[in-house]
């Protein structure tokens, strides 16, 4: 999935805490073959190879159950989150390497394979069509909260009780490390009176993933590009936002992060506030200064300061 996974447990025993952690980076590698469009024959890449055949293939479990959850979430967003991006990703990748933005013309021509719509599921025999061809499906934005989900899983039948997956940023916890009342996870929001001090959340039983151009994205003719990318333009955003989501679980914090990114503060964080057990943090900036958006299950989430020093 293009990321690093990193687990945080606590077990009666090394050799306890070392079989889980085995079985859970076992379970993430299983699902980068499944989900990853960095590898050239996992299973997604191959279902896209059928695109504009017309043919009707029978996906594995974990594939159409993050098929349908996305296209359940692009219906919902009216597609602000959309999986069939994956012709835009590829050409965001190709503009990065080479400096230069895609042209009109490149972008009409993608335009014609994106589209929600065009994903089309039969439920009973849980079969896949890529209606149109050259489509190609990117699970950048969902992929790692499914997986860091089910790694969490993993750790669960194990018997571990306590415990934090990180893949890439998206971050899920199950109870609390022993004698604290919650994981502390860095929102990485410098606090306004102490630049000297970061805003960190106590966490349990959550997900929390943060979307933004903090690290990823690319300068052309002045402009800032970020990597998250408008599904309905095909280019990078440019409002130099960062977007904190936590949820009840990492893979609805991951598609939420990037949903809420493309619609901006108000839209966005209606949207978190109708999503059961969803909070949202929006931070924009803004010529000579930074504004915040907060929904209203943020302002009631447990905070603290982090030393930066």
């Amino acid at each position: 999935m293009g990321t690093l996974f990193r687990i945080v447990l606590y077990a009666p025993d090394s050799t306890k805490a070392g079989q889980a952690a085995r079985d859970a980076f076992n379970r993430v590698a299983q699902l980068n073959q499944i989900l990853s469009d960095y590898e050239q024959n996992s299973e997604l890449n191959q279902l896209c190879r059928t695109a504009g055949t017309g043919q009707w293939v029978p996906v594995s479990k974990d594939l159409w159950f993050v098929l349908k959850k996305s296209v359940e979430v692009s219906e919902r967003t009216k597609g602000a989150f959309d999986v069939t991006v994956g012709p835009y990703v590829q050409l965001w990748r190709r503009a990065r390497r080479q400096g230069q933005l895609p042209t009109s013309e490149v972008l009409a021509q993608a335009r014609k394979t994106v589209g929600y719509q065009h994903l089309k599921l039969n439920k009973k025999a849980k079969t896949v069509q890529l209606a149109v061809p050259d489509m190609h499906l990117d699970m950048g934005a969902i992929g790692k909260g499914y997986a860091v989900d089910e790694a969490l899983k993993i750790l669960r039948k194990h018997g571990i009780k306590s415990a934090l997956v990180d893949g890439g940023g998206n971050i899920v916890v199950s109870r609390p490390p022993p004698g604290t009342k919650g994981w502390a996870v860095s929102l990485g929001i410098t606090a306004p009176s102490d630049t000297t001090q970061q805003l960190k959340l106590l966490l349990k039983h959550q997900g929390v993933a943060t979307s933004g151009d903090l690290y990823q994205y690319l300068v052309l003719d002045g402009v800032r590009y970020s990597h998250i990318l408008n599904p309905f333009t095909g280019l990078g955003l440019t409002d130099q936002s960062r977007v904190t989501i936590v949820a009840r679980d990492g893979l609805t914090a991951d598609w939420l992060s990037t949903a809420v990114s493309v619609l901006g503060p108000t839209d966005g964080l209606a949207l978190a506030d109708k999503t059961p057990g969803a909070a949202a943090s929006f931070i924009r900036q803004e010529k000579d200064h930074t504004r915040q958006w907060l929904s209203r299950r943020f302002k009631k989430l447990n905070t603290s300061l982090l030393s930066t020093e």
